[in-house]
């Protein structure tokens, strides 16, 4: 299923709501501009739900390492939220769990700055 994504700001966090295969396709060049344009704008907190990605392959990978660097440069923070059972073993075997900070739901943040 090809990836499709919606996304929600506020002045401090980008949501980025994944559904589908995250393949670091055609989408990839897109997402990582939108991380450009949210760094630009200040933010420091960029939350990627995974709850409704079933697949994510190794050029998917990388994209999401594109924009954990894109943040951790802007001095911000990258968040995983809800990943499959699935994307979570990927995570594991690829050692990426100790890299990306991975929470169960998107409600397990919150933000006291």
């Amino acid at each position: 299923m090809k990836l499709q994504f919606s996304q929600k700001k506020d002045p401090k966090v980008h949501y980025l709501f994944m559904e589908g295969d995250l393949i670091g396709d055609e989408a990839g060049p897109r997402l990582a501009e939108l991380v450009s344009d949210s760094v630009e704008e200040g933010i420091k907190v960029l939350v990627i739900d995974l709850e409704k990605v079933r697949y994510i392959s190794s050029s998917g990978l990388g994209l999401l390492i594109t924009l954990l660097t894109k943040m951790k440069n802007a001095d911000g923070e990258l968040f995983l939220t809800a990943p499959s059972e699935h994307v979570k073993k990927l995570l594991i075997i690829t050692k990426l769990n100790g890299i990306f900070k991975v929470l169960d739901s998107v409600d397990e943040l919150t933000f006291q700055r």
